[in-house]
């Protein structure tokens, strides 16, 4: 094991030098990919040099996401307290299902898992638990809220006709979910949004109705907090009051920007949420934990037993259920996301956290000071958000984000709304600096210059 961390040590010292000359790896084609790269599996074994050569030559023509290059995703950097967390999590390698089989790292989770909830201003009835990503996290949101509008789903199946409802503008995993739920995709409804992609409360409300007086069965409102191309934020207040009126369960989808809540500044933008059901939030995007890092808490404790528990003798063999996370989780075998969390939390507290979340919005502030100041850029987003989209001499979004990509120049984004196209550039590395947010547009610009001369002299209008 010690020769084996030495190894990856020196690969990772390789590989943090060559970042910092090469922000972005040089592109393969996907046709390409296994005649450019050998990752065949042999039957005979290798010895260690030619091992490590071809370590390193994967990882040096692996994307890099947390570089100065890098605003293509919804999360991005290398904070080092909280890779150290997990480095820790893969070496002590507990699986979080029993006291037993992790021990004091159930406490670290639950420790993670309260500070939240009370974040929220919920109290000691309120619990979570974590999952493999947003999307999980959704449909654990989905399994709860099915099962406590219909109890007898959990023993005989969905036999009546359920509804949730979402935005036009949330996360693609909702008609999913709602294939793996039973519910289904076509009883999904898409309720429209205004300018700037906040859910429209009335139009929310009007189709609840219309499904009751249809004879359905609304069980799920699900709620965004970041949609993943304005980065805009439902009104949870107003939503919640339909929720109310109707009698159906609240989820608001953080995964994006959910962990605005650590901030004294932002959090207004989820004013109102100690009063939903459920929430969720990625701590691998804002917070910059590594991948993956997402945490679902529940208002009342009693929907994750009531959904994901099941008796195991041969797993659940001691201690008290409150100890035994595999009682209250989706998985089984699990892995121990809670502990880069807590590193990290641990190391910067909660003003630390607060810190970081603030930093990207003040990054998102000097981009859309500059997009709204240049003639040659025209601005399609709001203020208030991490999220700034733009586009540069009206060229083609997507050919735009191609060509800095193929010529590994930048990795970001494109998007649309509302029938605009354009480039999507996300601030959520809070280890970059104001100096690098104006580098990304010199970098930008440069490029156009040199690589697409048939918009070097185009003017916007």
């Amino acid at each position: 094991m010690e020769k084996a961390l030495a190894v990856f040590q020196s690969l990772a010292s390789e590989l943090l030098a060559d970042e910092k000359v090469k922000s972005v790896v040089d592109y393969i084609p996907a046709e390409q990919l296994f005649d450019r790269l050998d990752l065949s599996l042999d039957d005979n074994p290798i010895d260690d040099a030619t091992h490590l050569e071809k370590l390193k030559a994967l990882i040096m023509a692996t994307p890099r996401t947390a570089t100065n290059g890098f605003f293509n995703q919804l999360y991005g950097g290398r904070n080092e307290k909280a890779v150290l967390g997990e480095l820790l999590a893969v070496l002590l390698n507990n699986s979080m299902y029993t006291y037993k089989a992790a021990g004091a790292q159930v406490g670290v989770e639950k420790v993670v898992l309260r500070k939240v909830c009370e974040t929220i201003g919920w109290d000691t009835n309120a619990d979570g638990t974590f999952a493999t990503g947003g999307s999980l996290t959704n449909f654990m949101s989905m399994l709860m809220a099915r099962d406590a509008a219909n109890s007898k789903v959990r023993f005989e199946g969905v036999r009546q006709r359920m509804t949730v409802y979402t935005s036009i503008e949330s996360h693609y995993s909702i008609p999913k979910n709602a294939a793996f739920a039973g519910i289904g995709r076509d009883n999904v409804r898409y309720i429209p949004v205004n300018n700037v992609g906040e859910m429209d409360p009335v139009a929310l409300d009007k189709a609840i109705a219309k499904d009751v007086a249809d004879g359905l069965l609304p069980v799920l409102v699900n709620a965004t907090a970041g949609t993943t191309v304005l980065g805009a934020f439902d009104n949870v207040e107003a939503i919640n009051a339909v929720c109310k009126k109707h009698d159906v369960w609240m989820h608001v989808d953080g995964a994006y920007c959910g962990s605005v809540i650590f901030s004294k500044k932002y959090k207004h933008h989820l004013k109102g949420l100690e009063n939903v059901d459920s929430f969720s939030f990625n701590a691998h995007k804002m917070i910059g934990t590594p991948l993956t890092c997402s945490i679902i808490v529940v208002k009342d404790k009693k929907h994750l037993r009531d959904s994901f528990a099941n008796d195991a003798e041969y797993l659940f063999q001691t201690d008290e259920d409150e100890f035994n996370p595999g009682k209250t989780s989706l998985q089984c075998g699990r892995r121990n996301d809670a502990l880069k969390f807590w590193t990290l939390w641990k190391s910067v507290g909660t003003k630390g956290l607060e810190k970081i979340v603030d930093h990207q919005f003040a990054l998102a502030d000097t981009a859309r000071e500059y997009v709204k100041n240049h003639p040659d850029y025209t601005f399609y987003s709001f203020d208030d958000s991490i999220s700034v989209c733009f586009n540069y001499k009206n060229i083609p979004a997507q050919e735009l984000s191609v060509k800095l990509y193929e010529k590994a120049e930048l990795m970001v984004s494109h998007g649309n709304f509302q029938e605009n196209d354009f480039i999507r550039f996300v601030t959520i590395n809070a280890q970059n600096s104001h100096d690098e947010i104006l580098a990304f547009f010199k970098r930008l610009e440069e490029f156009v210059e040199e690589h697409m001369p048939e918009y070097s002299d185009v003017k916007t209008i």
